[in-house]
Protein backbone atom coordinates (compact mmCIF):
# COMPACT_ATOMS: atom_id res chain seq x y z
CA UNK A 1 0.00 0.00 0.00
CA UNK A 2 1.43 3.62 -0.60
CA UNK A 3 0.25 6.61 1.57
CA UNK A 4 0.93 9.85 0.72
CA UNK A 5 2.34 11.49 4.01
CA UNK A 6 4.51 14.74 4.44
CA UNK A 7 5.59 15.30 7.54
CA UNK A 8 6.91 18.99 8.67
CA UNK A 9 8.15 20.52 11.74
CA UNK A 10 8.01 24.72 12.64
CA UNK A 11 11.12 23.83 14.58
CA UNK A 12 12.68 23.42 10.84
CA UNK A 13 10.24 26.37 8.75
CA UNK A 14 10.37 26.28 5.13
CA UNK A 15 10.91 29.79 5.69
CA UNK A 16 12.04 32.13 8.85
CA UNK A 17 10.39 35.73 8.90
CA UNK A 18 12.26 37.24 12.01
CA UNK A 19 11.75 40.98 13.36
CA UNK A 20 12.52 42.69 16.26
CA UNK A 21 10.77 40.82 19.27
CA UNK A 22 9.38 38.22 17.29
CA UNK A 23 9.28 35.42 14.46
CA UNK A 24 6.97 34.26 11.80
CA UNK A 25 7.78 30.34 10.96
CA UNK A 26 6.13 29.35 7.37
CA UNK A 27 5.72 25.70 6.25
CA UNK A 28 4.45 25.31 3.17
CA UNK A 29 2.18 22.36 1.95
CA UNK A 30 1.11 21.80 -2.03
CA UNK A 31 -1.72 24.21 -2.13
CA UNK A 32 -1.62 25.67 1.63
CA UNK A 33 0.91 27.80 3.42
CA UNK A 34 0.47 27.67 7.63
CA UNK A 35 2.56 29.85 9.86
CA UNK A 36 3.32 30.25 13.45
CA UNK A 37 3.48 33.44 15.43
CA UNK A 38 5.97 33.91 18.42
CA UNK A 39 5.36 37.43 19.44
CA UNK A 40 7.72 38.46 22.55
CA UNK A 41 6.29 41.25 24.98
CA UNK A 42 6.47 44.64 24.20
CA UNK A 43 5.82 43.57 20.45
CA UNK A 44 3.85 45.85 18.81
CA UNK A 45 3.15 45.18 14.86
CA UNK A 46 3.09 49.11 14.04
CA UNK A 47 6.36 49.31 15.54
CA UNK A 48 8.01 46.08 14.42
CA UNK A 49 6.49 44.87 11.47
CA UNK A 50 5.59 47.52 9.71
CA UNK A 51 8.88 48.78 8.15
CA UNK A 52 9.19 45.18 6.52
CA UNK A 53 5.66 45.44 5.27
CA UNK A 54 5.68 48.82 3.67
CA UNK A 55 2.49 49.75 5.34
CA UNK A 56 1.41 51.94 8.28
CA UNK A 57 -1.26 48.85 9.61
CA UNK A 58 -1.12 45.12 8.89
CA UNK A 59 -3.42 44.52 6.05
CA UNK A 60 -3.48 40.83 6.05
CA UNK A 61 -6.26 38.79 6.23
CA UNK A 62 -5.92 36.27 9.27
CA UNK A 63 -7.32 32.75 10.08
CA UNK A 64 -5.96 31.17 12.99
CA UNK A 65 -6.05 30.46 16.71
CA UNK A 66 -4.37 31.11 19.39
CA UNK A 67 -1.87 28.98 21.50
CA UNK A 68 -0.11 31.20 24.29
CA UNK A 69 -0.42 34.36 25.51
CA UNK A 70 -2.66 37.53 24.73
CA UNK A 71 -2.76 40.08 21.97
CA UNK A 72 -5.00 42.68 20.82
CA UNK A 73 -6.49 43.00 17.14
CA UNK A 74 -6.91 46.86 17.06
CA UNK A 75 -8.67 49.00 14.29
CA UNK A 76 -8.73 52.41 12.96
CA UNK A 77 -12.15 53.23 14.67
CA UNK A 78 -11.17 52.40 17.89
CA UNK A 79 -12.25 48.88 18.19
CA UNK A 80 -9.95 46.29 20.56
CA UNK A 81 -10.25 42.78 20.59
CA UNK A 82 -8.27 40.43 22.84
CA UNK A 83 -7.03 37.07 21.51
CA UNK A 84 -6.07 34.81 24.28
CA UNK A 85 -5.51 30.65 24.42
CA UNK A 86 -8.26 28.63 22.58
CA UNK A 87 -9.58 31.70 20.73
CA UNK A 88 -10.02 30.70 16.99
CA UNK A 89 -10.03 33.96 14.86
CA UNK A 90 -10.75 35.83 11.73
CA UNK A 91 -9.80 38.93 10.86
CA UNK A 92 -10.41 40.61 7.59
CA UNK A 93 -8.08 42.86 5.61
CA UNK A 94 -8.97 46.20 6.80
CA UNK A 95 -5.70 47.69 8.49
CA UNK A 96 -5.37 46.87 11.64
CA UNK A 97 -2.56 46.71 14.55
CA UNK A 98 -1.80 44.23 17.26
CA UNK A 99 -0.14 44.45 20.04
CA UNK A 100 1.31 41.54 22.63
CA UNK A 101 -0.67 41.96 25.85
CA UNK A 102 1.10 41.48 29.13
CA UNK A 103 4.31 39.84 30.14
CA UNK A 104 4.29 36.58 28.61
CA UNK A 105 5.06 35.54 25.29
CA UNK A 106 2.22 35.27 22.25
CA UNK A 107 1.98 31.77 20.30
CA UNK A 108 -0.54 31.59 17.27
CA UNK A 109 -0.93 29.38 14.24
CA UNK A 110 -2.18 31.18 11.09
CA UNK A 111 -4.24 28.97 8.22
CA UNK A 112 -4.73 32.14 6.05
CA UNK A 113 -2.85 34.83 5.30
CA UNK A 114 0.48 33.27 6.35
CA UNK A 115 1.90 33.11 2.70
CA UNK A 116 1.45 37.20 2.70
CA UNK A 117 2.62 38.03 6.06
CA UNK A 118 5.71 40.25 6.95
CA UNK A 119 7.10 38.91 3.56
Amino acid sequence: MNHDIILKRFEEPDELREFEKGRFEVIHFDGMTIGRATYNPGWKWSVDVSPLSGTDFCEVEHLGMVLEGHATCAFKDGEVYTLGPGDLFYIGPEPHDSWVVGDEKYVSLHFQGADKYAD
